[in-house]
């Protein structure tokens, strides 16, 4: 099972996120949530963490039809997209693979989760490929 499509951006933080969440657009899906990891850990606890964001994205149409399938997807919602400094300059890019969601409550014999599935997986890939480009 795969957990995430996995890039590389040669981009600035707030670049990287912009770029990001421009691909995601124009598969339907928008940012519902920011959490700037390291500043969280910083003001709570005090201890540095490099630059870490995770995204939460949700295209409301493919979330809408798992809700009405079965509202306990919501435990597995929005799709999370983490943005990570590399040792190497730039910014690791991780998108949630759409299997690591349908393996983690056994829908995957649901037909209609495999429906859902396939395009979110679709419209991810393309994401992930816009963003390799």
């Amino acid at each position: 099972m795969q957990m995430s499509f996995d890039l590389h951006l040669e981009l600035g933080l707030e670049e990287s996120i912009d770029q990001i969440t421009a691909a995601l657009k124009v598969e339907g899906f928008g940012i519902l949530t920011r959490i700037d990891v390291h500043t969280t850990f910083k003001q709570k606890i005090d201890e540095d963490f490099r630059e870490y964001v995770i995204l939460g994205s949700c295209n409301p149409r493919i979330a809408w039809k798992a809700f009405n399938h079965d509202a306990r997807v919501g435990l597995l919602l929005p799709c999370n997209v983490t943005v990570e400094a590399a040792a190497r300059g730039g910014y690791d890019v991780s998108i949630i693979h759409p299997d690591l969601l349908l393996g983690a409550m056994g829908f995957g014999e649901d037909p209609v989760f495999a429906a859902i599935h396939e395009e979110a997986l679709d419209r991810l890939g393309r994401v992930a490929k816009s963003l390799r480009s």
